[in-house]
């Protein structure tokens, strides 16, 4: 164990379960402080059961076997307010923030054609998966302008890099998300501050982290679920699922300051799969 992240504060959007909860984990065996926010309910819209107030609780449970401190709160990043409030509560407890991870966000809506999305369901999908980042992003941003230092990980998606049939709005969200993250990146640079996406690509659902992900993706495809893993492990360069550590050992990677010299990249974990 190296405590890569010994001495540090990490705020993680969408912690109750999935990468959320893998990340939280590995960030707390190498040694971060953290603050973990989730929605922790479901929400109007959305196909599927989101995480719960539980589940945010046993994730932190899980970090605090490490000896970590760390506080839970339940925010819907769609409300400025509520991770204002957040971000307020972190910095009472731990004087500062270290590192963000956005990680928050949904799949579904999805499984439609451009045309037949109707004007909520786009909107839910952006409010989500791209303001979500941006306010959490407005309100850590400028306490690491402040200490000139911290390290902020968006999670994209390789729909953030390439197309898929009838997920124009997800595709769009994470396409924005990335666009967002070397935006930001040149504001922040001088500052210290870096930002960084990461695109995972098919990622297992890992019961250990109750990821439902993959399966939710392939409902919306009409792909039936107990054949969905082989399908997608089909169009797989490296013939395998990305495991949920894969993708929370790139994002310490970027957390820590073994990454200090990179700033507004892309990094994919994808078992090869934008590589065609």
């Amino acid at each position: 164990m190296t405590m890569r992240l010994s001495g540090k504060t990490a705020v993680i959007t969408g912690a109750a379960r999935g990468l959320g909860r893998a990340s939280a984990r590995m960030f707390a065996r190498e040694g971060a402080d953290l603050v973990l926010l989730d929605v922790a309910r479901d929400l109007p819209g959305v196909p599927y059961a989101l995480g719960s107030a539980s589940q945010l609780e046993y994730t932190a449970e899980l970090c605090r076997e490490f000896g970590v401190s760390v506080m839970t709160r339940q925010a819907d990043v769609r409300e400025t307010h509520e991770v204002e409030a957040a971000v307020s509560m972190a910095v009472g407890r731990f004087g500062r923030i270290d590192v963000l991870v956005n990680n928050a966000g949904i799949a579904a809506p999805s499984g439609k054609m451009a045309h037949e999305i109707d004007e909520h369901e786009w909107q839910l999908m952006i409010d989500v998966d791209l303001s979500g980042a941006w306010r959490a992003i407005r309100a850590v941003g400028k306490l690491m302008v402040e200490q000139r230092s911290g390290s902020i990980v968006n999670i994209a998606s390789t729909a953030g890099l390439v197309g898929y049939r009838h997920f124009a709005g997800y595709v769009a969200a994470k396409h924005g998300l990335i666009g967002l993250t070397k935006a930001v990146a040149l504001d922040y640079a001088p500052r210290k501050v870096r930002v960084n996406a990461l695109c995972p690509g098919s990622v297992r659902d890992d019961p250990q982290v109750e990821g439902r992900m993959l399966a939710e993706i392939a409902r919306s495809l009409d792909v039936p679920v107990g054949e969905h893993e082989e399908a997608f492990v089909q169009a797989q360069p490296m013939n395998t699922l990305i495991e949920p550590d894969d993708v929370a050992s790139a994002a310490l990677w970027l957390a820590s300051d073994e990454s200090r010299q990179v700033t507004g990249s892309v990094l994919t974990v994808d078992g090869g799969f934008t590589a065609r």
